[in-house]
């Protein structure tokens, strides 16, 4: 057991060259300022996929059924079974991990809890981060957007250790 709370996070954010093009989206306070005081458990849903990097870009998108896709820009190749597979092991895996909060990659197709859809029209959650959120409901869970924010940012941060103490406490 940590003595810190743990805080799941996409590994981009961490400064891991993990993002399709190879670089990172380093976040210098929840590197620097949070990352102190916090234990983090990197992921990036892609990479552990087996999508490689650098790889194509991708997006979400909609089948006929309103289903959410991940397809891969230009060429429409559908990765979502991909995805949704190594999505629900991977957050089985989390579930068992302790965490006490999750900081997502905005935008991301795969992490983003808010992100556009083929059509700009309509939005909807990142493959990945819908699996987070549907089978880990009670966890504080946030985006580098969100963080931007100070009184969202002091919320995240007290939540994830009032999580924390309750997770620990007995």
């Amino acid at each position: 057991m940590t003595d810190r709370p743990r805080i799941g996070v996409s590994a981009c954010l961490l400064g891991e060259r993990v993002r399709y093009d190879g670089r990172d989206k380093r976040d210098a306070w929840l590197v620097d300022v949070l990352g102190p005081r916090v234990e983090w458990v990197p992921v990036c849903p892609e990479v552990e996929a087996g999508l490689g990097t650098p790889r194509p870009a991708m997006n979400l998108g909609r089948d006929a059924t309103g289903r959410n896709m991940l397809i891969i820009d230009g060429v429409r190749d559908d990765l979502t079974e991909t995805m949704t597979d190594y999505s629900g092991r991977r957050v089985g895996e989390l579930a068992s991990a302790g965490l006490d909060g999750y900081v997502l990659k905005a935008g991301s197709p795969s992490c983003g809890l808010d992100v556009p859809l083929d059509s700009q029209r309509e939005r909807g959650m990142g493959l990945f981060a819908t699996a987070l959120t549907s089978r880990l409901g009670g966890l504080p869970v946030t985006d580098e957007h969100e963080l931007a924010d100070p009184e969202a940012r002091e919320s995240f941060v007290d939540r994830v250790f009032a999580h924390y103490r309750r997770r620990t406490s007995g």
